[in-house]
């Protein structure tokens, strides 16, 4: 394996976010779904629901991130998935969570990238911190962005 590529995703906890500047949370059950719940946060976020110091560039980072654990949830899940993003003065945390939690987030590794299934990478290395756990009957998957400064 490469030595270049980011540590698996490794069981953590749900990190807490105490002070937030905005909330957003969908049910998420079919990619149309999806799509609307990226349109909408997209809107929230131009219209300035912005943590400080963040630019386009960082909403850019951050729906990426959203599109790509939420549709990860919900191709590997099989079921709804409850998708959640919190603003805080220090970036984002973006949380999905599946009633699957016997199925756990799995990188792929030398896959050839023509057939996907890279996206766990990809937010890892935009991401300053990123895991799942279960909590109750749900798994979470998560990571938290900063804007890049």
């Amino acid at each position: 394996m490469s030595t270049d590529r980011p540590a698996a995703w490794a069981h953590r906890p749900l990190p807490r976010v105490t002070a937030s500047t905005g909330t957003w949370s969908w049910t998420i059950s079919r990619p149309a779904e999806l799509t609307g719940a990226r349109n909408d946060l997209r809107r929230d976020l131009v219209a300035g629901a912005l943590p400080v110091g963040a630019d386009a560039d960082d909403v850019d980072r951050l729906l990426l991130a959203f599109e790509e654990l939420a549709s990860n949830g919900l191709r590997h899940s099989g079921v709804a998935v409850q998708v959640r993003v919190v603003g805080c003065d220090g970036g984002w945390l973006v949380d999905v969570s599946d009633a699957r939690p016997d199925r756990l987030p799995v990188p792929a590794v030398d896959r050839d990238p023509a057939f996907g299934g890279l996206g766990l990478h990809l937010i890892a290395r935009m991401s300053t911190a990123f895991g799942w756990a279960v909590v109750g009957a749900r798994k979470h998957v998560w990571a938290a962005l900063v804007p890049a400064a």
